[in-house]
């Protein structure tokens, strides 16, 4: 069985047979809320429903090691999903994504475009569970984010940080074609700060 997404690709679905309703009903979801698709993940829009994801994904303190945004409960957890993330997306067009592996749909972390109005820009993030580490999925999910941002959401210029103890993550930035352009303070900490721009914008 093969299902159109609103982005136009094509999503098999295993065969039917055998397979719960429950089943059906969850691939469905993800075919119709998919925004990016990989070779081996799924990017989608968060939902209401999504903050037992956020709880889980943040309450791991390494996770939140260089983020310094540790969620401190579900419904902290919903409310940074009712007021930040989901707004997000009709405000500006795009905004947060759940990153899921695409052969069983497990949630592994997020990738992200966040408008910046204090420093007018679009800041790349991201961030995985630590079980998912060391496997490349932050480098393929970004690379991607970075394309759809520039062929689909015409983007003129991509701004990506992390912090100077943070090996792990400027290392993805530098992977994905950023250029370093310097360290800065940012929310209070020191950031190497990477930057691309949109080579289809002459």
């Amino acid at each position: 069985m093969l299902v159109h997404s609103k982005n136009a690709h094509l999503f098999p679905i295993p065969n039917e047979q055998g397979l719960s309703k429950t089943t059906i009903q969850t691939i469905l979801f993800f075919v119709m809320n998919v925004v990016i698709e990989t070779n081996r993940l799924l990017l989608r829009t968060f939902t209401i429903d999504d903050a037992g994801l956020i709880y889980d994904l943040n309450n791991d303190p390494e996770v939140t090691r260089y983020t310094h945004d540790p969620i401190m409960g579900f419904e902290e957890a919903r409310k940074v999903l009712e007021k930040t993330i989901t707004p997000e997306y009709v405000l500006y067009d795009h905004g947060r994504w759940t990153a899921h592996t695409k052969h069983d749909l497990a949630f592994i972390g997020c990738c992200d475009f966040k408008f910046r109005p204090e420093l007018n820009e679009i800041d790349l993030g991201y961030r995985f569970k630590q079980l998912y580490w060391g496997k490349r999925y932050a480098t393929e999910a970004t690379f991607a984010s970075i394309g759809y941002g520039f062929e689909k959401r015409n983007l003129a210029r991509i701004i990506g940080r992390a912090e100077p103890g943070n090996v792990g993550s400027w290392l993805v930035l530098e992977k994905c074609g950023m250029m370093y352009i310097g360290d800065e303070l940012v929310d209070g900490h020191m950031a190497r700060t990477y930057e691309l721009v949109n080579p289809f914008i002459r």
